[in-house]
């Protein structure tokens, strides 16, 4: 058995572990899972679509942003683990394919795994205990800093990568730091997709590395500190079990039948979006908070 084939065992078992865990939690939470908002055939539609997206590294954190929040269909304290939770299962679906079929260093794709497994297991402990006005505030910057990296890349003002398919002293220590940050900012709503793929150009690596990379490290780090957002009960059981199994459906599309398609126009449209998106609700929480200091006439 290579490092590839147990790296993949690894995969379907870290994510069974999940799998098992949300379940108890649906099963224990049966009653609250029916009283959760959103319409059933809502979610079928629009989650497949979002996860498709996905497996063309455009961020499923940022879309679901939008839409979560603009359809009101949960709190901004459980949007951080929503994000998280939901995607588990079809992250889990990419991983296993863009690692089977693109070739990585095995070193540099296991080390940038494993620093952000502990980045995204250490990042629960904090993220639980912020104020919905401190998340939806990093939210806001999130979705500012997404379409930054789009439009950076189409103009070339970012590095467009190289050729290397693996990473070596110095570089390799950059990489796991970003990872292991990265992996600390999942679990604020910040989806390190973008944040991944500037690091891999930035360092000179075939721009395709990302991929197996960013799916790899995800499937991995998403799990730990997703089941720690179930513990805490900080999350959306309605939408995570949507985007578990419908949500899989929108992978399997982007990953195995539109390998062609061309998406650059649709970048610049969600580019456009998430930064409207993002500065309108920066703008929104700037103003809040100056009507909230804002001295009261006598």
């Amino acid at each position: 058995m290579n490092i590839i084939t147990i790296i993949l065992v690894l995969i379907v078992f870290i994510n069974g572990i999940f799998a098992i865990r949300f379940l108890i939690d649906l099963i224990n939470h049966k009653q609250e899972l029916k009283e959760e908002p959103g319409h059933n055939l809502l979610l079928v539609i629009i989650i497949p679509i979002i996860f498709f997206f996905s497996s063309f590294g455009i961020s499923d954190f940022a879309i679901s942003t939008i839409f979560y929040r603009m359809k009101k269909l949960i709190s901004d304290k459980k949007l951080p683990g929503t994000l998280n939770t939901q995607c588990v299962i079809p992250v889990a679906v990419m991983a296993l394919a863009f690692i089977s079929v693109i070739k990585v260093d095995i070193t540099t794709l296991v080390i940038c795994i494993i620093a952000q497994i502990i980045g995204a297991y250490i990042g629960p402990r904090f993220v639980v205990k912020l104020s919905s006005k401190t998340i939806r505030k990093f939210i806001s910057v999130a979705l500012i800093i997404a379409p930054l990296f789009i439009i950076a890349s189409k103009f070339s003002w970012i590095p467009s990568g190289g050729t290397a398919i693996g990473l070596s002293g110095i570089k390799l220590v950059i990489a796991a730091v970003c990872l292991f940050v990265f992996g600390a900012l999942n679990n604020i709503g910040i989806g390190s997709y973008p944040l991944t793929m500037v690091t891999i150009y930035a360092l000179g690596m075939n721009p395709a590395i990302a991929f197996p990379i960013m799916m790899g490290a995800c499937t991995f780090s998403v799990p730990i500190g997703s089941m720690e957002f179930i513990k805490y009960g900080q999350y959306s059981r309605k939408i995570t079990l949507f985007a578990s199994t419908v949500g899989v459906l929108g992978v399997l599309v982007g990953v195995y039948l539109v390998k062609e398609l061309n998406v650059d126009m649709l970048q610049w449209i969600v580019a456009g979006i998430l930064f409207y998106s993002g500065f309108s609700m920066f703008i929104s929480e700037f103003k809040t908070a100056t009507e909230e200091y804002q001295p009261k006439m006598i």
